[in-house]
């Protein structure tokens, strides 16, 4: 029998325990007990082996990539997976397909954190036409136009901050982090 392939499952500690006191009653292991309940389990369903497709030609070798790294740049990965608030695994994915399908990605913290920034600018956006509005009805609006001009400024830096923000993201990605360090 090839055994090429395993079944993984997580049970109570209590299910361990019966499956244990199970095997040893009829003097096998828990790995030999568990085949042959698959075996019979399998047995009785009604899916032949014809119906299942040849693990030889849909081959799952590949579907995995084990990569061998010096202890310093093990090191590296794991100071700038930090940085990102990503585990180190889920940082070298999502670094290989930005850099094979050309993009600059945005891990999911980041993205947030600039949805929330858009989300606070619409409202200030919100509440200026609101401002506007009951000016040009020829209400008396507080902010006067010297403040409504610092608004405009608040509003123009947060909209640059946000473009360097990107900016920096991009080149991060392209580099390794925002700015080279010393």
């Amino acid at each position: 029998m090839d055994a090429a392939q395993f079944l993984k499952t997580r049970v109570s500690p209590e299910t361990k325990a019966r499956v244990q006191a199970v095997a040893q009653r009829q003097l096998l292991t828990e790995s030999i007990w568990l085949r042959r309940t698959v075996d019979a389990a399998l047995s009785k369903s009604d899916v032949s082996p014809l119906d299942v497709p040849d693990l030889a030609k849909e081959s799952l070798r590949g579907r995995c990539l084990y990569v061998r790294l010096r202890p310093e740049d093990r090191l590296l990965l794991t100071d700038r997976a930090v940085a990102r608030g990503m585990p180190a695994a889920t940082y070298v994915s999502v670094l290989t397909r930005a850099h094979l399908r050309g993009l600059a990605p945005l891990p999911k913290a980041e993205l947030l954190a600039l949805r929330r920034t858009l989300s606070e600018l619409g409202s200030v956006g919100r509440n200026l036409n609101q401002i506007a509005r009951a000016a040009n009805q020829g209400a008396r609006v507080a902010p006067g136009r010297d403040d409504l001009q610092a608004i405009l400024r608040l509003c123009e830096g947060l909209r640059d901050h946000v473009k360097g923000l990107l900016r920096d993201n991009v080149k991060s990605w392209e580099q390794g982090y925002a700015e080279p360090k010393p």
